[in-house]
């Protein structure tokens, strides 16, 4: 079983190569595939701490690839996106990459996000069992010390804006009025204007979303109410 920390998934070997050696000159080992094909041999064959993958590949999309493998491993991908490609797609995470960089990338920032998410990911990891830990991409909601990270800083909020974030992430994809939000969170006694509500999933975007104008986590169904995704 190969046991290098990163698999690089890139066709254009001049490319794979600076990876390899900024990422080795900061103590990681990496291992290489040109392909889909290849990657997904390597994969079920080895043992990764992290992914390295370029969106276009010879044999297909690494979204599609990125997809398969969030679906069956708990590796984190990084995925490598070239100027003038969708970036906004990526922005949405939709295919389970943890996060992803713009070629001509700067060394320094390669090796940041690298470090930044094999810790983040190892530290979830050896969390107790008992803690409950919600993951979503950049953010983590960790129930039990109703704490929130996003990139890994701590995020300040108030009771019932953790409570309102916290519901929402434990009912994915579910649309909720503003109404039985304001049931499910303040209580079926209280008595208070909806637009409490608005208020608070605005300041909750404020700080969790990359662009709270274009929110990607927590979605506003128009006429409903709202979603998280």
């Amino acid at each position: 079983m190969m046991m290098s920390d990163i698999l690089i998934i890139e066709d254009e070997v001049h490319i794979a190569e600076l990876e390899r050696d900024y990422l080795e000159l900061n103590g990681y080992t990496c291992d290489f595939a040109v392909s889909i094909e290849e990657g997904t041999s390597k994969i079920q064959s080895g043992e990764y701490r992290l992914i390295i993958m370029d969106l276009m590949l010879p044999d297909g999309s690494g979204l599609d690839l990125s997809k398969k493998i969030d679906a069956k491993y708990d590796i984190p991908i990084l995925m490598v996106t070239a100027k003038g490609e969708d970036v906004e797609m990526l922005k949405g995470f939709s295919h389970g990459a943890a996060d992803y960089i713009v070629k001509p990338f700067n060394s320094n920032e390669l090796v940041a996000r690298v470090r930044t998410h094999i810790s983040r990911y190892e530290r979830l990891k050896n969390q107790d069992k008992d803690e409950q830990i919600l993951l979503f991409n950049n953010v983590i909601i960790n129930v039990d010390s109703r704490s929130v990270t996003v990139n890994d800083e701590n995020v300040e909020m108030t009771v019932k804006e953790f409570d309102l974030l916290h519901f929402l992430a434990i009912n994915p994809n579910s649309v909720f009025t503003k109404e039985e939000l304001f049931e499910k969170i303040w209580g079926l006694e209280a008595v208070g204007d909806n637009t409490t509500i608005t208020v608070h999933i605005r300041k909750i975007r404020e700080k969790i979303e990359r662009n709270p104008s274009s929110p990607e986590m927590i979605k506003t169904v128009w006429g409903v109410g709202y979603k998280f995704t």
